[in-house]
């Protein structure tokens, strides 16, 4: 695999009849989670990726691998739990600017990921492995389940890449703070937004976060500024790069898993740092115009379109 990746994909329910939960009378059914919107995102762009976690073996499961398969996606490293059902989470679209997720996770199969689980030549032969702050959050197995399969990629030479993709709802403060924190230290690659920097490090200033991020033991840190773009930090280098305006945000959720597929498309592709980011930020805004978290990821005609119609109208600089 180009891109190996370990975390929670849940069923989801989405209202029909009314942006209201509390009035809705129909949903409509798809699929969710964060790595799987990079994995998928990731094939859609030309790449191979495989994907670590668990489902439960019901109807719900049943759907979701296939599905998921029939997107481009490895799910060889997928089991199925008999004793745990299939996640699932409802999204209220209230507009483009506020979206409001409930989760139903708790005893998941996923939840019951354990190091044991993992196959240490998948990841091993991966080039990057890519892990979110949500997982280990989940449960304490979660967590070590995250931490062993860093120490396989380290061991192997496979870059990590970690998004901290903070979920209040799942932990306490203190402990999400003092996990995500470890895991940025030992990330070679990490893609914070810039109120995950807030959280851990209490400053708004780029330049600071960047800073911050840097001397925990990143090398490349990636601060994601939203709608004006991102601003990258290394050793040696540190720059803006504009994002990509769009006439209407549909649906915000699942963004920064498109940049995080975006930007490691780049890398994979063989571009500067700079170039990678400016094609995660086209991946990113195109992911907002189309409901649903992951259906409007592009491939790479799609995005080229509208990266290029976007510079000549000089929609965004």
């Amino acid at each position: 695999m180009d891109v190996v990746t370990i975390g929670e994909t849940m069923v989801l329910f989405t209202p029909q009849s009314s942006p209201l939960m509390r009035y809705a009378e129909t949903f409509s059914r798809g699929f969710g989670g964060a790595e799987t919107n990079v994995a998928i995102g990731l094939t859609r762009l030309g790449h191979q990726a495989g994907w670590i976690s668990k489902v439960g073996n019901d109807e719900f499961g049943k759907a979701m691998l296939p599905f998921i398969r029939g997107e481009g996606v490895d799910i060889s490293q997928v089991k199925v739990d008999s004793t745990a059902p299939t996640g699932m989470y409802f999204k209220e679209i209230r507009s483009g600017n506020q979206v409001r997720v409930q989760y139903f996770r708790k005893g998941s199969a996923a939840s019951l990921l354990q190091p044991s689980d993992l196959d240490e030549k998948y990841i091993a032969n991966a080039k990057y492995l890519h892990v979110t702050g949500i997982t280990p959050a989940l449960s304490e197995s979660c967590y070590r389940t995250i931490i062993r399969a860093i120490s396989i990629a380290k061991e192997n030479g496979v870059k990590v890449v970690f998004d901290p993709n903070l979920r209040r709802k799942l932990w306490s403060e203190d402990r999400a703070r003092k996990v995500l924190l470890e895991i940025a230290s030992l990330a070679d690659i990490i893609l914070p937004g810039k109120d995950e920097g807030f959280f851990l490090f209490g400053v708004e200033d780029p330049e600071t976060l960047g800073e911050r991020f840097l001397n925990n033991g990143s090398s490349v840190v990636v601060l994601k500024l939203g709608a004006e773009g991102a601003y990258y930090f290394t050793q040696s280098e540190r720059k803006i790069v504009p994002g990509y305006q769009v006439d209407k945000v549909v649906d915000p959720v699942g963004a920064g898993d498109a940049f995080a597929a975006g930007f490691l498309s780049g890398l994979l592709n063989g571009l500067s740092i700079e170039k990678a980011v400016d094609k995660a930020n086209g991946v990113g805004a195109m992911v907002t115009m189309i409901p649903g978290d992951f259906e409007g990821l592009p491939d790479d005609e799609e995005l080229d379109a509208f990266m290029r119609v976007s510079n000549t109208e000089d929609v965004i600089r």
